[in-house]
């Protein structure tokens, strides 16, 4: 049953200030003395000494909390190519998750640029504003090569929430679902319909779980992706096996682990009674209506680890899991980009927090009586605020150990500080929120 309709949702964003974001002061402009500060002439002390050193940009400005979400519209959630215009409420609606879940402070920047190298040259020449950047609704392949090429040649965490986001999700669920099944990622059989941005990045961080590439059965819209194939693209080359399946209900004969990104309705319940014995780990996370709908994979196999995106069912795949978490530990720590090892360590620590018990208030959130660790719960909860905590010091600590990191955190100090944000955020968030009355 849909929580709202078509005309709720747009009042959402019509009424009042329209939209969903603004820019609010931080600092006091009520005096002579604080506008002689705040722009000419006190302001031009602040300019000399990042003039001096560019560094001091992250004292004396917004910098070090400041992510730019770049999209060009070519791939907007479940909608396509519907430009940069229509794109950008999903855009501001990803600010407002970043400040909501991390407070962290967004931009949307909607591009009307489909020339990647145009794109690439644009958020390239965006550095001094920003200390990251969240690439957001690209269409594949144009989206590896500008986010590669990003990484390259900046200074400052280039993210595609896209591709990695799911992937980490669904690793931590893996993670868990190993655990639970007794088995070990590098004996799994991974067949994944779809080979877009997301399929590739979540099957790329499995393999650096430990899943063997030969073990790997990737799909597209035109089959099974093997090497008799002259129509890959050099990201789906990477997946090409030996073996050739004729069809998915053939690979997914005593497969270990599914993962959909395809489209609704690809998997039958007999392809899931046909997968391996012992829990086999389904993540159908086609937006809206997933591969195969949860009542009909738990019907088929009552022993299935089963996630979608769906947040009415168990284990939803959610990627605000991630990426408002990883961007706030790879900010706080001076990180300069965000590595394999700083994703990985973002994914154990939701497979961590899963396994601890799950507050009251979570619960009531989510109308249940418990969360308790098990085949229905191996991704912890969207509103649980420990995540900043657990997933924004893992990242950090992997940056620091990687030598990427600008500062050192005292890390027990750093949990302490998170937890005080998040409440002190909550709060000014609510305030602000309750001062608008949309009816809703």
């Amino acid at each position: 049953m849909a929580l709202f309709t078509k005309q709720e949702a747009l009042d959402y964003h019509s009424m009042g200030r329209k939209g969903k974001i603004e820019v609010v002061p931080v600092k006091p402009c009520a005096t002579q003395k604080h506008l002689s500060m705040a722009y000419s002439p006190g302001v031009a002390e602040a300019c000399l000494e990042i003039a001096e050193d560019e560094t001091k940009s992250y004292e004396y400005t917004a910098r070090g909390n400041l992510v730019a979400v770049i999209s060009n519209g070519t791939a907007v959630l479940g909608l396509g190519n519907i430009g940069a215009a229509a794109g950008k409420p999903v855009m501001e609606g990803k600010g407002v998750l970043f400040k909501v879940f991390a407070d962290v402070d967004c931009y949307d920047i909607n591009l009307d640029v489909t020339d990647p190298d145009k794109l690439i040259e644009i958020a390239k020449s965006m550095e001094p504003t920003f200390g990251g950047i969240n690439l957001e609704d690209i269409k594949s392949p144009e989206c590896f090569y500008i986010e590669e090429t990003l990484k390259k040649e900046m200074n400052i965490p280039v993210f595609h929430d896209d591709q990695h986001g799911t992937a980490i999700v669904t690793a931590a669920g893996m993670m868990n679902a190993v655990e639970i099944s007794g088995k070990k990622a590098q004996d799994l059989r991974v067949v994944v319909s779809g080979a877009g941005a997301s399929a590739i990045a979540c099957t790329n961080l499995y393999r650096n779980m430990g899943v063997k590439p030969e073990n790997i059965a990737m799909f597209d819209s035109r089959g099974h992706i093997n090497k008799s194939r002259t129509d890959l693209n050099k990201f789906k080359q990477q997946y090409a096996t030996d073996i050739e399946y004729g069809s998915l209900a053939e690979a997914m004969v005593g497969a270990d682990c599914f993962l959909g990104l395809s489209v609704k309705d690809m998997v039958s319940k007999d392809m899931v009674k046909s997968m391996s014995d012992n829990c086999p780990i389904i993540f159908a996370c086609a937006n809206p209506d997933p591969e195969i709908t949860y009542n009909d994979a738990k019907e088929a196999r009552p022993d299935c680890i089963m996630g979608t995106g769906r947040s009415d069912y168990p284990n939803q795949v959610n990627n605000v899991l991630g990426f408002p978490f990883i961007f706030r530990g790879a900010l706080d720590c001076g990180a300069t980009a965000i590595t394999e090892e700083m994703k990985l360590a973002a994914a154990q620590a939701l497979a961590d927090l899963a396994k601890e018990e799950a507050p009251q208030s979570v619960c009531d959130a989510y109308g249940v009586d418990k969360l308790e660790f098990g085949r229905d719960y191996v991704i912890p909860k969207a509103l649980d605020l420990r995540l900043i905590e657990y997933v924004s010091v893992a990242v950090a600590k992997a940056a620091m150990e990687a030598g990427i990191a600008r500062k050192q955190l005292n890390l027990d100090e750093y949990r302490k500080e998170l937890r005080q944000r998040i409440a002190d955020s909550t709060k000014r968030v609510s305030s602000f929120v309750d001062s608008y009355d949309l009816g809703i």
